[in-house]
């Protein structure tokens, strides 16, 4: 029995589109299933907490990173769930690194063939994390985003984006990188389990989903007139490589973020001032 819980309004007419091909190749190989429409934010948590707790649950989530994000943190009984991933968000950046198929078809394929393997989150106290966490130019990017009328979807990323990068300001924060602890002044900060943000933006290139480490990209601040010049290299990954940039791998990081700055989780922005960090390994099962 399968369990598939979709925001039938995400992903622009996506996720319904992806549920109908879903359907029909779940009936043709005989699968029962059931579908649990979310009716608001933070329904997907409440929907997995609540099927979690069937014996032998399998969820499949069609969504993108933010639906990803809420099933994880409904989950209740980790030992009792497989987590099915079917990518129709606008985003997906988790998928770029975790590997699951990007196509519907190829997603329920996968699944039906029941191949299982884990792969990490980040917990962060009260929260879980699958994607990235991050601080800085990220977060200033998703809130212009918030704000803008103009554009939709990637398009409307870039511009917030660029508008971000023109105005740009530089975050005071304390990182504590297990154990070890510096003041930075930073143009942003990653703590990836997975790569990318901003649908497709490497900024933790080398972050592997189940390694039981968390790719920790540190962007220092540097000459304003630098930044357009080093645009290209944030868009491929090479800001890795540069002068700037500090990468390390850890098991737990902690951010304090001492300005006025905030924090993001999986694109949602909190206001909390300090993160904890830890990476969870082999514990969330997934069809893989």
């Amino acid at each position: 029995m399968y369990d598939i819980i979709i925001n039938p309004l995400g992903g622009k007419g996506k996720s319904l589109k992806a549920l109908t091909v879903a359907e029909k190749m779940l009936k043709a190989a005989g699968a029962e299933y059931a579908v649990h429409n979310t009716e608001y934010a933070g329904h997907a948590t409440e929907l997995a907490r609540e099927l979690s707790g069937k014996p032998d649950a399998k969820i499949l989530v069609f969504g993108g990173d933010g639906s990803f994000n809420e099933v994880l943190n409904g989950i209740t009984d980790f030992d009792n769930v497989t987590l099915g991933i079917v990518p129709c968000g606008t985003g997906n950046d988790f998928v770029r690194a975790s590997g699951h198929p990007k196509k519907v078809k190829d997603a329920i394929e996968l699944i039906l063939k029941g191949n299982t393997g884990y792969i990490d989150y980040i917990d962060v106290g009260s929260r879980r994390c699958l994607n990235v966490a991050g601080a800085g130019m990220d977060v200033d990017v998703l809130l212009r985003y918030a704000e803008m009328k103009a554009f939709r979807g990637k398009l409307k990323y870039y511009a917030a984006l660029f508008d971000t990068l023109i105005h740009v300001k530089w975050h005071k924060l304390r990182l504590t990188i297990d154990g070890k602890t510096m003041d930075k002044s930073v143009f942003m900060i990653g703590v990836g389990n997975g790569t990318c943000i901003g649908g497709g933006m490497p900024i933790c290139p080398d972050a592997k989903v189940d390694d039981g480490l968390l790719s920790v990209v540190i962007v220092n601040e540097m000459k304003k007139s630098r930044i357009p010049v080093e645009l290209p290299g944030f868009l491929s990954g090479k800001h890795v490589k540069k002068d700037y940039t500090e990468v390390y791998s850890a098991k737990e990081v902690t951010v304090e973020v001492l300005d006025d700055g905030k924090i993001e989780l999986d694109g949602e922005v909190i206001d909390d001032k300090i993160l904890e960090c830890k990476v969870v390994h082999n514990v969330l099962k997934v069809y893989r």
